[in-house]
């Protein structure tokens, strides 16, 4: 589509007092604070797991000792994506052009559409996490009660419940119970609570409470006491405002895969005198280990 004299007749003729809409304040990068940041340098990436070894057996005086075999799990594979945006605008719209201010904020404009567009493709990894259209390496939802192991059958998800002190606390028994392929326990910690920007003031009464928040008895809180309390993340992006996330310290779980940086490049086309505008970058959004992320869809 082309931007003409006619996209924005007010700016041919001066008594305008200001425009709008073309720049506000952007929200800080979330994707960020919630997906692990690694490179990629192929059209894909693929991360698999390795179940490890079973526990010890006793071994009898004088007999053989037992051998395992370790092996190999689900393969998640990242496959980047090009993501752009562009604009062109004709030589008489630049022209005529009697202020300044639309035609240098295109460039701000583009780069905040790049940037929604990034955080929406990430946030969707966690607004389809209970999906079953939307499945990973292990063949279940990000979120699941079904994770297939070498050990059994496992579960990253909680109770469907809103934010609360009590529900947040269940959250990390269920994390506390994490096990490895092979059915050990393992130590996981909750590192960042994520949640919809309409739910903050209730995080902060949970987190920040001194005593326990919502009842009478004059109890401690016991979450902030064992100074287990995760950092908040609020995420306008995420679709669901009652679903609620606790993000753990397990390794290769949420993934964003930057294969290239954001670019924007300017061009003029010779025969018709417009000038082109576009931004592209390439990137891919999913997950590995589903320890790395518990989740409660709320009521």
């Amino acid at each position: 589509m082309l931007i003409t004299r006619a996209t924005h007749p007010s700016t041919l003729w001066p008594g305008v007092k200001a425009f709008f809409g073309l720049t506000y304040e952007k929200w800080e990068p979330l994707y960020t604070q919630i997906f692990e940041e690694q490179t990629s340098d192929k059209a894909y990436e693929e991360i698999s797991e390795a179940s490890g070894f079973g526990m010890a057996s006793r071994k009898s005086e004088g007999a053989s000792i037992v051998y395992d075999t370790d092996g190999e799990g689900p393969k998640s594979r990242f496959t980047n994506v090009t993501y752009g945006l562009g604009y062109i605008v004709s030589r008489e719209e630049i022209e005529d052009d009697q202020y300044t201010y639309v035609s240098q904020n295109r460039a701000k404009a583009l780069s905040f559409s790049m940037q929604a567009t990034k955080e929406t493709v990430h946030a969707n990894i966690l607004n389809r996490a209970f999906d079953n259209n939307y499945v990973g390496a292990d063949g279940q939802p990000l979120i699941s009660t079904a994770h297939p192991t070498r050990g059994g059958q496992q579960s990253n998800r909680i109770a469907d419940a809103d934010l609360s002190e009590s529900s947040l606390e269940d959250g990390f028994k269920a994390m506390w119970a994490a096990k490895n392929a092979r059915g050990l326990p393992i130590v996981l910690r909750g590192t960042k609570l994520v949640i919809h920007p309409s739910e903050l003031f209730n995080a902060t009464r949970i987190l920040k409470s001194a005593l326990r928040t919502g009842t009478n008895n004059n109890d401690t809180n016991a979450i902030r006491t064992m100074g287990i309390a995760p950092e908040v993340v609020a995420n306008p992006y995420l679709t669901d405002l009652d679903a609620w996330f606790l993000l753990t310290n397990a390794p290769n779980g949420l993934i964003s895969m930057k294969r290239r940086a954001i670019e924007l490049q300017k061009a003029d086309d010779f025969d018709t005198e417009n000038v082109k505008a576009k931004s592209t970058e390439r990137y891919a959004a999913g997950w590995a280990d589903w320890r790395a992320i518990y989740g409660s869809q709320g009521v």
